[in-house]
C-alpha cells in the first residue's frame, strides 16, 4: 500500500445553517478541516495510507480535530501537541449571484507559532512513498516556510514524490511574498497543482484569451501556463484546474494534466455547487491516487476531475467518495440516477 505524507494546518470550520448569511446566524456547525488534510481524507478514502502532520493544541478541541481524522482512516501519529489556539474559519455559503464568503481566525494558532525542532522529518517519511503540501502553509508566516523546505529536502533526500497545491491566498499573504518563497521551493517539486488564476498571482504568469469574471478559459492559453511553470522549476507534471464561474452555484468544471510536452484535458462537468470549499482539495487528493496507482495521464486527470466534481455535491470539506463511485462518473455515468 502507497504511503503519502500532507502537511499543514486543520482547523475548526464554523457555518451558519444552510444558506444563512454571517449576520442572520444565531448558531454555528463545527466540522475540521485544511487542504493538506482534506487530501489525507481523500486518499484515506481511496484505500491508501496517508499520514497528516501538524501541531495542534494538547487540549480537547485540539482533540476534537485529531478525532475527526481518524474517524475517517487518516494516520494522526506524527501530529504534535503544544501551542494555545487551534485556527477557526467562518464559511457563509454563496448562491446564485451572492459570492461564498470565508473569514480567517487563525493567527497565532499551533501551527503558526510552530518550530523545526517540532517535526522529525527523516522519521516521519520513513517508508513514505509521497509528500504532499500547500502554499497555505508556508503563506501562515513564522518559520513555517523554513520549516516546509527542510520537509522538502528530506523528503527529496528519501526519493520520495513531492506535490505541491500553489493553493494562494490573498488574506494570507501578498503576491511578492508568496513569489519569494514559493520559488525557493518549486525546484523540489514534481508535481505541481494550480487552479486557473494560481500561476498569475505567485509567479505572474497569466493565461491568454482568458477571462476570469466571464468564465471564459483558453485551453490554449493553460498549455501554455504549464509549459511555462514546467521550463522554470523543472516541474515532472502540472495539473490546473478549470473553473468556469457562471454563479455561485453553478460552475463549469474541468481541468488540465501536462507532462513531457503534452497536455491532457478532462471531460467538462457542468456542475450545481451543494458545498464547493475542499473543491480544489479533492482534485489534489484524486489526481494523487491516480498517479500512484499507475493512470495514464488522461486517466489520471480523468478521475481528479470526476473525484472534484463530485465534492462540489457534499457538504463541508472533506470528500467522502469511494473509488468506485469516482471511476463510474469518471467513465461517463454523469446521470445522477439512484443506485439501487
Amino acid at each position: 500500500m502507497k504511503r503519502i505524507i500532507t502537511f499543514g494546518e486543520i482547523m475548526m470550520r464554523l457555518n451558519p445553517e444552510g444558506y444563512l448569511r454571517f449576520v442572520q446566524a444565531d448558531a454555528f456547525e463545527a466540522t475540521y478541516a485544511g487542504g493538506e488534510a482534506n487530501v489525507a481524507v481523500s486518499l484515506a478514502n481511496y484505500g491508501m495510507d496517508a499520514a497528516f502532520v501538524t501541531k495542534v493544541p494538547a487540549h480537547e478541541i485540539g482533540q476534537c480535530a485529531v478525532n475527526e481524522l481518524r474517524r475517517y482512516g487518516v494516520d494522526t501519529s506524527a501530529m504534535v501537541r503544544g501551542g494555545e489556539r487551534l485556527g477557526l474559519y467562518f464559511v457563509e455559503k454563496g448562491a446564485s449571484q451572492r459570492a461564498s464568503k470565508v473569514i480567517y481566525d487563525r493567527a497565532g494558532s499551533a501551527i503558526a507559532k510552530a518550530s523545526p525542532s517540532d517535526f522529525d522529518w527523516k522519521a516521519i517519511f520513513n517508508g513514505a512513498d509521497w509528500f504532499h503540501f500547500t502554499g497555505i502553509t508556508p503563506a501562515l508566516g513564522g518559520e513555517l516556510p523554513a520549516i516546509c523546505l527542510e520537509a522538502c529536502k528530506e523528503a527529496k533526500a528519501q526519493g520520495l514524490t513531492i506535490s505541491c497545491d500553489l493553493n494562494y491566498r490573498k488574506k494570507l499573504w501578498t503576491n511578492e511574498e508568496a513569489n519569494k518563497v514559493m520559488s525557493e521551493l518549486m525546484p523540489y517539486v514534481d508535481v505541481c497543482i494550480a487552479n486557473e488564476e494560481d500561476a498569475k498571482d505567485v509567479f505572474g504568469i497569466a493565461a491568454a484569451d482568458t477571462d476570469l469574471t466571464t468564465g471564459k478559459l483558453s485551453h490554449e492559453g493553460y498549455v501554455d501556463v504549464a509549459r511555462q511553470l514546467a521550463e522554470r522549476f523543472g516541474f515532472k507534471k502540472v495539473a490546473i484546474t478549470l473553473r468556469g464561474s457562471i454563479s455561485a452555484s453553478d460552475n463549469d468544471w474541468a481541468g488540465m494534466l501536462y507532462s513531457d510536452g503534452k497536455a491532457s484535458f478532462s471531460p467538462q462537468y457542468h456542475v450545481r455547487i451543494v458545498d464547493r470549499v475542499g473543491g480544489g482539495d479533492s482534485f489534489g487528493g484524486g489526481l494523487i491516487y491516480s498517479l500512484l496507482s499507475g493512470y495514464s495521464d488522461q486517466d489520471a486527470i480523468n478521475f481528479a476531475v470526476a473525484a472534484s466534481c463530485l465534492k462540489h455535491s457534499i457538504e463541508h470539506d472533506f470528500n467522502l467518495m469511494s473509488v468506485s463511485e469516482v471511476k463510474s462518473l469518471a467513465d461517463g455515468n454523469a446521470s445522477g440516477r439512484v443506485q439501487r
